[in-house]
């Protein structure tokens, strides 16, 4: 899951990007709302944290403009202000749900991974590939009923393939979804994480090439027989 925090308040800015790459996500953080609108234009974001008041584009004009321009993912307004007509004018401008200042981390995360669910189904819940088997909610992996343990970024990757199947994703693709903006990697750093999620997998029993090598385009999981 990419997530967009949005937040003029630096500390609080990369307080929420910690937290939420523990649990998993992908986490991008920006200062001002013009940055913001730049960055959903060109990357495909699942959900948006936007504060109200940034400089240079304010957040509800902001979820008018990304409404307006076909955005349909969440977007959850964070605000210091707590007035029934504050609440009215986000949610009235696209946005998805509302939450006040100081920001309650615990029922942040609930939140998060109630959009989560629905966003993946209740009857799809469980990923699978085969032998594999991967549960989002939980984070669990197993091959053949055998347990996978994987690093964030290796489960993050496995997820990414999953909800792909045989479609081929260039390292540029893959980069763009698993890593932030302030830490993108070298070249080398993705494939050596590809080579770690293999070797655990076939450790678990999958073959060599349960994740394809697509010569000189990317990565696909093996069709299955």
């Amino acid at each position: 899951m990419k997530i967009l925090v949005v937040e003029d308040d630096s500390m609080l800015a990369e307080t929420l990007a910690t937290v939420l790459s523990q649990s998993v996500d992908n986490v991008d953080f920006v200062t001002d709302g013009e940055t913001a609108w730049e960055g959903v234009r060109s990357i495909n974001y699942d959900l948006i944290l936007l504060d109200v008041m940034i400089p240079k584009l304010d957040g509800v004009s902001l979820c008018r403009r990304l409404r307006s321009y076909g955005y349909n993912q969440p977007i959850l307004m964070i605000t210091a202000c707590d007035s029934t007509q504050d609440k009215v004018t986000g949610l009235d401008a696209g946005a998805d749900d509302y939450i006040v200042k100081p920001i309650n981390l615990p029922e942040l995360l609930a939140r998060i991974r109630a959009w989560k669910r629905r966003e993946m189904g209740a009857g799809s819940l469980i990923l699978k590939w085969g032998d594999l088997r991967c549960d989002p909610s939980t984070y669990e992996v197993s091959y053949q009923g055998q347990p996978v343990h994987l690093t964030a970024k290796e489960y993050s990757l496995l997820e990414l393939f999953l909800r792909n199947g045989r479609r081929v994703l260039s390292r540029s693709t893959i980069v763009e979804h698993i890593w932030d903006l302030q830490h993108l990697p070298q070249e080398d750093t993705v494939k050596s994480h590809i080579k770690s999620l293999r070797q655990k997998l076939k450790a678990a029993g999958a073959p060599n090439d349960f994740i394809e090598t697509v010569h000189s385009i990317g990565y696909r999981l093996k069709q299955i027989i």
